[in-house]
């Protein structure tokens, strides 16, 4: 099935040619209302007007998460306030924030992207749509709602947690397709045994699961368990949330929405761009943005890029699933974290930071972060019982910068490689 079967089957000269044009109009617009690109484009001697094919995109330089906080909160903002109806965040840390604005129009086009997602997945007008992700100020399932509304299906906005109550609404309310983490989907099937409700007494048909990494043995046990096909969605809290790429039902790989980005696979180290089928870090740029337009963005995620024809008919591009990325950031239970997070809560704790370490590792399907800090002078102390207070203040706070339990644990010298902040035990091959 398709949403827009013109414009997800446009042969490669079309969407090639849709680029263009949309490429255009956003480096104008972006050149003359944002700051910041009018500087860099000026440092590389590249005007709006220069553009004369997609591979022009390659002059321009890069932009990173780094750029957009110091831009924080709206100077990298390509329309006035006024135009914009709705605003969000990247994380709930506000250490180093990303404010990311949306306009009318890219709440629509935001819609049109996960009606595309819903319908490749097997949703339809007739279906019962349980969104059980956290619904906050990170962009997360507000354009699942929009794209499932769109559709014409009925939405339970339920957010995450409450399993038991999740089952019970999952049963009384006839939910035919559940948009979650993996995780969370997971627990839903260990609650359902728990309560004694079998799956096929349930009228679910669809799952698809995104925020986090997830392997093929954890798909093999949500259809097992919860008896649905499953499915993978990919997006980026800079661009929308969920709806840049997702798959559909041939399971090769998730479309990137082309006519709405232009993606690239380059070398993380050198920064040179990479044949396709090469595994490099994504690059995107948005061409129908208008709020918060991104040219060039490095989103650390590495993947391929696979331009063959889908036996799906679907004609955009698509990328390998993500499990890897070419930094130290994380993803864990749902959240995007970087090594700098913490260590600014333990600095802010201990007023110094020492070496620290994050591991995680998942234990009964569920991810766990344990944070290892070394002792040193700046948390050495004779008493026992001053140690397990500041133990408890580093735990509360790092907990409460990522908005959920963590686990601490001071340890000697030596026990971790001071280089090596992320220690990611996790399998998901």
């Amino acid at each position: 099935m398709y949403w827009d079967e013109r414009i997800e089957c446009m042969d490669r000269e079309g969407i090639e040619q849709v680029q263009l044009e949309n490429l255009q109009a956003t480096l104008n617009r972006v050149y003359k209302n944002v700051r910041h690109y009018r500087k860099v484009f000026r440092e590389v001697d590249f005007m709006p007007e220069d553009l004369q094919s997609i591979e022009d995109i390659r002059k321009l330089p890069f932009i990173t998460r780094r750029d957009l906080s110091r831009n924080y909160p709206y100077e990298m903002f390509a329309v006035p306030l006024r135009e914009v109806v709705r605003l969000h965040t990247a994380s709930f840390n506000f250490d180093d924030p990303v404010v990311i604005g949306f306009t009318k129009n890219d709440i629509h086009n935001w819609g049109e992207l996960m009606a595309r997602n819903l319908t490749a997945a097997g949703v339809g007008k007739d279906d019962v749509v349980q969104i059980a992700l956290t619904f906050g100020i990170i962009t997360g399932p507000f354009g699942v709602q929009v794209g499932a509304e769109k559709i014409g299906a009925s939405v339970i906005p339920i957010s995450s947690g409450r399993l038991y109550q999740q089952v019970k609404i999952m049963r009384d309310f006839r939910t035919t397709t559940l948009v979650s983490t993996p995780t969370v989907a997971l627990g839903l099937a260990r609650t359902m045994a728990e309560m004694d409700v079998d799956a096929n007494s349930l009228a679910l048909k669809c799952g698809i699961f995104g925020s986090e990494p997830w392997s093929e043995d954890t798909r093999d046990d949500l259809e097992t368990a919860l008896h649905v096909t499953a499915t993978d969605t990919y997006g980026l809290t800079e661009i929308f949330g969920p709806g840049v790429a997702w798959e559909c039902p041939e399971k090769g790989g998730l479309h990137i929405a082309e006519d709405h980005f232009i993606p690239e696979i380059i070398d993380p180290d050198t920064l040179e761009p990479l044949p396709p089928g090469s595994e490099g870090e994504l690059v995107l740029t948005t061409i129908a943005k208008e709020a918060f337009p991104l040219i060039r963005f490095r989103t650390g995620d590495l993947t391929r890029i696979d331009y063959s024809p889908c036996a799906c008919g679907r004609t955009h591009c698509r990328i390998s699933r993500i499990f890897k990325r070419s930094d130290e950031v994380v993803v864990v239970k749902g959240t995007t974290i970087a090594p700098e997070q913490v260590g600014q809560a333990i600095a802010r704790v201990s007023g110094g930071q020492p070496n620290f370490q994050l591991v995680i590792t998942r234990e009964a399907d569920v991810d766990q972060l344990l944070v290892m800090v070394e002792i040193s002078d700046i948390n050495f102390f004779d008493e026992m019982k001053k140690q397990r207070r500041f133990v408890e203040r580093l735990h509360r706070d790092i907990s409460e910068t990522l908005g959920w339990e963590v686990a601490v644990r001071l340890v000697e010298p030596g026990t971790f490689d001071p280089q090596k902040r992320v220690r990611d035990e996790r399998d998901f091959i």
